[in-house]
């Protein structure tokens, strides 16, 4: 039997899953609440551009006014909303979820336990997106920068249950997703969620602040040790709550934990040296271009308040979010002089 899926919220990732779902012939709908996108996608289709390369193709779309004269439910639906919108948008999502069907959380951040708390524990899978940079910078057109997950033999797509057991499920969703890219299931979830809060963390606000690419801000040296310090900072937090993190830039968390030491301080160095000449722009430096809230308080803000909960100095962690945040906020603009503020606060 076909399954009846969805995906609530179509920014940059949202829009990459359901162009890739809908072309294989998945029985999609998309969810969205941007007027202008959802136009232009019921009218033109969605064109995909980048390293998978070019297409267009039709997605059934619904304005989320529309979507609540739905009388259809779905077997599943992937979440992929902006970290503060997920309390709202999970309990939109259990009024079209069937009886037993799924939420998958392809969101960055931790907010699992939120979402399950809300659809269900048993209705609730992760999704972690590894080493995908996707952009939506108009209505109906989304762009995949780098290289896919196939080209490095990187599986892209790690589905799992919060319990950690390997189940039919989430087998059928890695499946599913198995059309986009390489995708696998996972035993460690939690594992894989504080590697990718701990990756996004250590790079995302960087750009932020300072309105650059991926390739100029490696080239900064106080750009890069802002860096190290934040994901030594999230390792020892992840640590002492007991996950098992998975290797961040292929590098074991322990070794990211004693980051002060010398020797290993400069190999992780060398780890944030620029290797191509992409300007990549992460997902929060973009949502700073927009104009738009960013998830620097669901991000670096929370593993700060992890941090401080269970007695673990966090001092990089704080003074990045209190950047991005005055961004947030229109007290600051974004500019190469932050990384200068950032270090300052730091004393490095």
């Amino acid at each position: 039997m076909t399954k009846k899926m969805a995906v609530f919220g179509a920014g940059a990732v949202g829009s990459y899953i359901a162009a890739f779902l809908s072309r294989s012939g998945s029985d999609i709908t998309l969810i969205d609440m941007w007027g202008d996108n959802v136009d232009h996608i019921r009218s033109n289709g969605m064109d995909v551009t980048g390293c998978q390369g070019d297409f267009n193709v039709p997605i059934n779309v619904i304005h989320l006014s529309d979507a609540m004269q739905l009388t259809e439910s779905f077997d599943i639906i992937f979440l992929s909303v902006k970290s503060y919108d997920t309390e709202w948008a999970a309990h939109f999502c259990k009024r079209l979820l069937k009886y037993d069907g799924v939420v998958v959380d392809n969101q960055n951040c931790m907010n699992d336990q939120l979402v399950a708390s809300i659809v269900g524990y048993e209705r609730e899978i992760a999704c972690v997106m590894s080493s995908i940079t996707v952009a939506l910078w108009e209505p109906g057109h989304v762009d995949r920068g780098g290289k896919t997950g196939i080209a490095t033999e990187h599986d892209v797509f790690r589905v799992g249950e919060l319990h950690g057991r390997i189940s039919k499920r989430s087998e059928e969703i890695a499946s599913i997703l198995s059309c986009i890219d390489n995708s696998r299931t996972t035993s460690n979830i939690w594992g894989e969620r504080w590697s990718k809060l701990t990756t996004n963390a250590s790079s995302n606000p960087i750009s932020a602040m300072t309105g650059l690419g991926a390739s100029s801000v490696a080239e900064i040296k106080g750009a890069r040790s802002i860096q190290i310090h934040i994901a030594k900072e999230s390792c020892q937090v992840g640590l002492a709550m007991n996950y098992q993190i998975e290797p961040i830039k292929k590098i074991e968390a322990h070794t990211w934990a004693t980051a002060d030491k010398g020797d290993i301080y400069e190999n992780l160095d060398q780890v944030f040296m620029p290797t191509n000449h992409e300007e990549w722009k992460s997902s929060m430096s973009q949502d700073v271009t927009k104009g738009r809230k960013t998830e620097i308080l669901f991000m670096n803000g929370y593993i700060a308040d992890i941090g401080s909960k269970i007695g673990i100095p966090t001092p990089a962690n704080e003074a990045i979010t209190k950047i991005v945040d005055e961004i947030d906020r229109g007290l600051r603009l974004p500019n190469i002089n932050n990384i200068d503020v950032v270090l300052n606060m730091l004393n490095i």
